[in-house]
């Protein structure tokens, strides 16, 4: 079986890669985050996983578009439901590129993080399956999260510290002032 999964970015891809490879399951990697702000954030999470690709030696396809000006056209006004169409934007291009690529199924490895919308993840995933007629593999990676990021501090990758979008920025800096 070969899959194509989404890399929102190298941490999150870790325990998802190492779990699907022990089991026999081959990946091919899809790098495509235009939600990603500002833009230096965009690179240095990009760089992390062209790194990762190299130490791991995975198979990686690069979608490199820094799509600023989509994302906040489509999320102006509606904030709250950014995640829906970033979910969205993102799993509809991996579908539709395993479905192009003649793969068997397409992941994310935003399933591995606590502090994503695993159902809204899964719900899109599902829609996606339906719409290009090809697998989401929905499994829950969420136990290994810690085992990725020990891994990740191991490997000296990027460590971002917010979710990627101009709005999750805020939320950090505005809960981060709330704490002081």
């Amino acid at each position: 079986m070969k899959l194509l999964m989404h890399i929102c970015c190298a941490n999150c891809a870790l325990y998802p890669l190492e779990d699907l490879l022990s089991k026999g399951i081959d990946i091919k990697g899809l790098w495509f985050n235009p939600n990603i702000h500002p833009y230096n954030e965009y690179q240095n999470r990009l760089d992390a996983v062209k790194g990762l690709q190299k130490l791991w030696d995975l198979d990686v396809e690069y979608i490199d578009h820094y799509g600023l000006k989509e994302f906040l056209k489509a999320t102006v006004n509606r904030e709250d439901e950014r995640c829906i169409f970033c979910y969205t934007m993102r799993l509809e291009e991996t579908a539709g590129t395993a479905k192009k690529m003649g793969l068997d199924g397409f992941t994310t490895s935003l399933l591995v993080s606590p502090y994503q919308k695993f159902d809204m993840i899964i719900t899109v995933g599902r829609e996606m399956e339906n719409k290009y007629s090809i697998p989401f593999h929905s499994e829950d990676f969420r136990p290994g999260w810690k085992t990725g990021v020990s891994l990740s501090k191991e490997l000296g990758l990027y460590r971002q510290k917010y979710c990627g979008c101009m709005y999750s920025e805020m939320e950090k800096h505005l809960k981060i002032k709330n704490e002081k």
